[in-house]
């Protein structure tokens, strides 16, 4: 199969209308084994390991889960593979020895894919741990761990997991995953900026390969400059992820098919968006259903832990509006008030809302990007809310929130990442009303690494508060956010480095805040 430069260079007009239809191939991808059209490689000579990447498990279902590998003995070379398939053997088993194997079999890593290997594995039991590991001839990778989760309407006592976001290569050391890593969980959440698209910069802790990136290699390098990162490749090891984007996988701060940079045409702009979906899903536990079709990517999904709490997965990057008012700090006026604006996408919008009422589960999670909590920030010269966040959204913020109050969505908690801060926030339909009933609680976590050492600041967090009394929480550390759910509470617990610039930083837990089950709202632990 050709890639996709090469149908554009004989395409023609580059309308979307055309490069859509130029793109068909990667359209209607068949499962990576269909590829295998000529011969399939068993025992190929490689110029080094194979799985300098690591391995990774995602989506997990009561009876299985995705599997992840790319070979790429030399990872920043573009993967160093030459261009033929290859057979790629995955096992499962009960026992981290690997010796009581319960599944196994051959998956195709083809060219047309980077090599990636996706693994969808099914007749699994419900609600237990595994041990996966592949193997190409003599060569074996690492062994993972993995999990099921439990039957549909089965209540487990307790769920932990961490949610992370925003890790910068350059910017710092990933010592939160090292401690994530020692964590006693059953999944992480990645809530974007898993990697970022700039060139490399020196002065930094650590320095991007290459320029800023748009093609399918560029990004594979990029992917894989970060996943030879050994705390990266342990936290990945040692629990199964659910993963979503935010604009740094592509292009800061875009918006469906807008650039933040101006005179970017359109054509161009998508023929970069398609290669960097494509390697995002090359590079991710995703399964089949979320291959990319061109520059147009489904990410948005839901996945089930029993009956004590649902994920749906959102994507606020790929369907949503322009940001309004030119972006930035500004008032919560003019385009911020359009009526017609989007962040999810009409699609999407239903499909949330059809997926609350139909939810059996204590705790309906909305994992997703950008802070829905309206926070204004005053500084010395300036002042507003940020306009590429929900506040810049006026209506269908207000609509999401009116929905879960009028239908009663039970316990609804929302996850976000993006702002490379700690945050705790009660939402409410109107934030300038005080007698406007709580509806929903969000929790912000801060990045991995973005924005280098990260620090307390006492005196602005109170001014913070002060100017937002809804905000219960804030703080500037990096680290992460450990979430331990019963049927009768939510307790989150915020995960703090005092320093990345540098490894060996001790974890501590900064705060904890917990919700009751059926009183939405965040109160100290």
């Amino acid at each position: 199969m050709p890639k996709l430069e090469d149908i554009l260079r004989h395409s023609g007009s580059l309308s979307r209308r055309n490069f859509l239809r130029a793109s068909a191939s990667l359209a209607m991808l068949p499962p990576a084994a269909e590829f295998a059209l000529g011969a399939v490689q068993r025992r190929p000579k490689f110029s080094d390991h194979p799985f300098k990447l690591g391995v990774a498990s995602g989506d997990p279902s009561p009876t299985g889960v995705v599997l992840w590998t790319r070979l790429a003995p030399e990872p920043l070379a573009g993967g160093g593979m030459p261009p033929v398939n290859v057979a790629v053997k995955w096992e499962v088993a009960t026992d981290e020895a690997m010796q009581k194997v319960v599944r196994k079999d051959i998956a195709v890593a083809t060219p047309q894919l980077g090599h990636a290997v996706h693994a969808e594995v099914k007749g699994l039991k419900p609600d237990r741990w595994y041990w996966y590991r592949f193997s190409v001839g003599n060569e074996l990778s690492r062994v993972g761990r993995t999990r099921t989760f439990p039957a549909r309407f089965a209540l487990p006592g307790k769920l932990r997991f961490a949610f992370a976001s925003c890790q910068h290569y350059e910017t710092g050391y990933y010592t939160a995953y090292q401690h994530m890593a020692q964590e006693d969980l059953d999944l992480v959440v990645h809530l974007g900026d898993y990697i970022y698209e700039k060139e490399g910069s020196d002065g930094r802790v650590r320095k991007h390969a290459g320029p800023e990136i748009t093609t399918l290699d560029d990004y594979r390098n990029r992917y894989a400059q970060y996943k030879i990162d050994e705390n990266l490749q342990n936290a990945h090891a040692m629990f199964p992820w659910i993963v979503t984007w935010d604009d740094h996988e592509f292009d800061n701060n875009y918006a469906d098919q807008i650039s933040e940079e101006p005179n970017v045409a359109v054509a161009d702009f998508l023929r970069r968006r398609a290669n960097a979906y494509q390697v995002y899903w090359e590079s991710m536990p995703l399964r089949r259903s979320a291959v990319p079709r061109g520059p147009d990517m489904q990410l948005y999904r839901r996945v089930p832990f029993g009956r004590l709490a649902e994920f749906s997965v959102l994507d606020t990057r790929q369907y949503r509006s322009d940001q309004p008012n030119g972006d930035g700090l500004k008032p919560i006026s003019g385009a911020a008030q359009d009526s017609k604006a989007t962040m999810l996408g009409q699609r999407q919008e239903k499909w949330l809302s059809a997926n609350l009422i139909q939810s059996p589960a204590e705790w309906n999670v909305l994992a997703q990007q950008v802070m829905l909590t309206r926070v204004k920030y005053v500084l010395e010269n300036r002042q507003g809310y940020p306009m590429d966040m929900w506040a810049g959204y006026e209506v269908p913020r207000r609509r999401l929130l009116q929905f879960l109050e009028e239908r009663r969505i039970p316990n609804p908690v929302v996850l976000t990442g993006d702002v490379h801060k700690n945050f705790v926030g009660d939402l409410r339909i109107n934030f300038d009303d005080p007698a406007s009933a709580t509806i929903a609680t969000e929790f912000v976590g801060t990045s991995i690494s973005s924005g280098g050492n990260g620090q307390q600041n006492p005196e602005y967090a109170d001014r913070l508060r002060s100017d937002n009394p809804l905000v219960k929480f804030f703080n500037g550390e990096r680290g992460y956010v450990r979430c331990t759910l019963t049927a009768d509470e939510w307790r989150s617990d915020y995960q703090v480095v005092e320093f990345i610039d540098r490894p060996g930083a001790p974890l501590l837990t900064r705060a904890s805040f917990v919700v009751e089950n059926g009183r939405p709202g965040a109160q100290p632990a």
